[in-house]
Parts: structure tokens; C-alpha cells; sequence
């Protein structure tokens, strides 16, 4: 979830201290109220899915490093382990890492006019898609 989780929940502390005040219009506090209670649905929904989420992506985009041989070697320390630490801070600086490996091995395949490198690419494009889908929040299905 972007922006990230501990800013949501510092926006929502501020607002609720600056409708903590007794003489806020009984509407203008409605509506922040209605306003911080969806944000900390989404904020939960986020919480609670990122690690899942992450390690996922991060699999994948170790695969498609792991499968892109010698057009990835710069980064092909990347594709090796796994993701031991599970804090979320540590999953999304692997994953900012992955996806920066991602971003080259992708440079690189779309001037390589074989039809390897056009696999490779339609890979990419699905994992991409695939990371998209798993982002999506639930008010978004609908």
C-alpha cells in the first residue's frame, strides 16, 4: 500500500486529535470519522496481507532472475536464497532491490531481438501483471 502503512496511521493520529476538539462541525467530524474508519480497513487489509505478498513477489522475481541466465548475471546474486528475515521493512527492501535487477534484466531483453529474450520479456510482462493483481485491495474487486 502506498503511501506506506505507519504514514496512513500518522495522518489518521493528526486527524483525530483535530476532532477531538468539542467545537468541530458535527458534519465536518462525520465525515473524518467515515474517512478513518476506510483507512484503517485498508491499512488492516495491507497489514495483514504485505509479508504474504512479498514473499511472493520476491520468489517470483528470483525466478525470472534465476531463468534469465547470462543476461542477469550482474544480478545474479539476487536470485539466490530465500527471504529469511520477515519484517516488512526487510521484504520491501529485497523486493525495491529485485525489482531494480528487474528493471535492467528487462532493459537488456528488449534489445535482444531473439526470440529467447521475447520469451523472457512476455514473462516479465506476466509477472508484472500478476504483481499488479496482488496489490489490488478488496474495494477494488467489486
Amino acid at each position: 500500500m502506498k503511501p506506506d502503512i505507519p504514514a496512513v496511521l500518522a495522518e489518521l493520529a493528526g486527524l483525530v486529535a483535530r476532532n477531538a476538539v468539542p467545537d468541530v462541525d458535527p458534519a465536518e467530524r462525520a465525515g473524518a470519522l467515515g474517512l478513518s474508519a476506510a483507512l484503517l480497513g485498508l491499512a488492516a487489509e495491507a497489514w495483514d496481507g504485505a509479508a504474504q505478498r512479498l514473499v511472493e513477489e520476491n520468489r517470483a522475481l528470483r525466478a525470472l532472475l534465476a531463468s534469465a541466465g547470462d543476461r542477469a548475471s550482474r544480478d545474479a546474486w539476487l536470485a539466490e536464497g530465500g527471504d529469511d528475515d520477515l519484517r516488512i521493512s526487510a521484504l520491501s527492501s529485497m523486493n525495491a532491490r529485485l525489482r531494480a535487477a528487474l528493471i535492467d534484466l528487462h532493459a537488456a531483453v528488449e534489445r535482444d531481438p531473439s526470440p529467447e529474450a521475447r520469451e523472457l520479456e512476455a514473462e516479465i510482462w506476466e509477472e508484472l501483471r500478476r504483481s499488479t493483481e496482488r496489490r489490488l485491495m478488496s474495494g477494488a474487486l467489486a
